[in-house]
């Protein structure tokens, strides 16, 4: 008697680990960081041609951020019980971002007046040249200009234009317009979260080209630096570099533990946005992403929509490290000294100059130059020692501004009593970014209810890639 053949069950994964590796966004990162790095040493001249890479996905970001911005925060607002909320979190964000910011310069300072990495140089201020450095950064508004960039010439314009305050403004007058709308305001509510969701898919394209760009990047910076330098310099990117991990380890550490979860657990979440960071050493280039994972972590929505966004201007704790750090190595190579009051006048006019920024590349430089042109103790041409590594040093700036507002969102999240805790712990326990059972498909996931069938996992469409399920 022939018995029906059983079905075959579903052959195991086969495929090797590399090519698994291959398929991960960060190891595609790595690789292409990799290859920049041996092209840019032995192809010099093909190296300097490939910076265009970095700059068209830069562009690519910069494309989409403002709008991202702009429907995370109106459909976090417009989703909340009262507009009290919306102004309780921002007193919280700000007090935290101050705190910080401060905490950040007088470590800095403190390693800086320590380590003392610019004594025994004894520049000739005489024998430097301005030339190396941008007119423009010599050269900013006050305080007047700064309030201004805040507005811009039409509503519309703060959405569509580069400005990521103005966006900030702008959304949260809309977003508490649109609250406050009721029953009127729901079908424009769904509308932006319509929206959302496609804008994320169109980031979640754009970041498959981050590999090429990291390429092209580090391809350049191999290219037209070399390792000169890095030689020249080393003691003050290692000490930086130093200052940084003991930061990341012991300062953002301790504020993870206080809030019960692992900083080595969140770092490795947010791998692929840290990696794609170090390499474009721009903030603002894994901003949608980072909002992203945020909420999949377990931030609520109006948090991750209010704190992540302005701590892009507001919460710069790497390169609030490298200011007072940089303005001390400056006086020291040139023998300037710098009595307290005028100490604590550069601590001041740091903290002011350096909100703003809003993850521009190179802006940390900006503001110091900022800072020594209107403290006028250091002389303007010292800029030109630590215009040379200024690209190295911005990776460890960059990379702690994106952890520190991670660290962030999630402090005031569970402030605000708005935080998944047992969802976070099983997501950075781990070192993943998908929870199982919970990054099915919505098809999948309701067979499985239904019939208690064991259902193939689904391939991972773009938007996957970037909401981490």
């Amino acid at each position: 008697m022939a018995y029906p053949s059983q079905p075959p069950s579903a052959p195991p994964d086969q495929r090797s680990l590399v090519t698994r590796f291959l398929g991960q966004l960060w190891f595609q990162v790595i690789i292409g960081l990799a290859l920049g790095i041996l092209v840019g040493a032995v192809f010099p001249h093909v190296g300097e041609s490939l910076a265009p890479l970095n700059d068209w996905f830069i562009a690519l970001i910069k494309m989409i951020v403002v709008p991202v911005i702009f429907c995370v925060i109106v459909a976090g607002i417009s989703s909340m019980d009262s507009l009290g909320k919306a102004g309780r979190i921002g007193v919280k964000a700000i007090s935290y971002f101050l705190v910080f910011s401060l905490l950040s310069m007088l470590i800095g300072f403190a390693v800086g007046a320590i380590f003392k990495p610019g004594r025994g140089m004894h520049i000739d201020v005489s024998s430097l040249s301005t030339a190396g450095i941008p007119a423009d950064e010599l050269h900013t508004g006050g305080f007047t200009d700064f309030v201004s960039s805040l507005i811009p010439d039409n509503l519309l314009g703060g959405v569509t234009g580069g400005n990521v305050l103005a966006a900030l403004v702008v959304s949260l007058l809309f977003g508490a317009a649109l609250n406050l709308s009721g029953d009127q305001g729901r079908p424009l509510v769904a509308g932006i979260n319509a929206l959302q969701n496609v804008l994320f898919r169109i980031v979640g394209w754009i970041m498959r080209l981050s590999p090429i760009a990291v390429f092209g990047a580090l391809a350049s910076v191999v290219a037209t630096t070399g390792l000169d330098s890095l030689r020249s310099l080393a003691y003050l990117i290692v000490l930086f570099a130093a200052t940084c991990v003991v930061y990341v380890v012991v300062v953002l550490g301790l504020v993870m533990r206080a809030c019960g979860l692992s900083i080595f657990g969140l770092l490795g979440y947010l791998k692929e946005e840290l990696i794609v960071v170090l390499s474009t050493c721009s903030s603002e280039s894994v901003l949608p992403q980072v909002i992203r994972r945020m909420e999949n972590l377990g931030v609520g929505k109006p948090v991750v929509g209010i704190t992540i966004p302005s701590g892009y201007s507001f919460n710069l704790d790497g390169s609030a490290l490298y200011l007072t750090m940089g303005f001390l190595f400056l006086a020291q190579a040139t023998d300037t000294h710098l009595s307290w009051e005028q100490q604590l006048v550069m601590i001041g006019v740091m903290m002011l100059m350096s909100k703003g920024t809003a993850g521009v590349a190179g802006g940390a430089f900006v503001i110091l130059a900022s800072t020594v042109t209107s403290v006028g103790t250091v002389p303007v041409a010292a800029l030109a020692l630590i215009v040379g590594i200024d690209r190295i040093l911005n990776e460890g700036r960059v990379f702690i501004n994106v952890l520190g507002n991670s660290v962030a969102a999630i402090v005031i999240a569970k402030w605000e009593k708005d935080f998944d805790q047992d969802r976070a712990r099983r997501i950075l326990a781990g070192r993943g970014r998908d929870l199982p059972g919970e990054s099915l498909g919505e098809e999948t996931s309701s067979a499985v209810r239904a019939g208690g069938v064991k259902a193939e996992r689904p391939r991972r469409t773009e938007g996957a890639e970037i909401a981490g399920g």
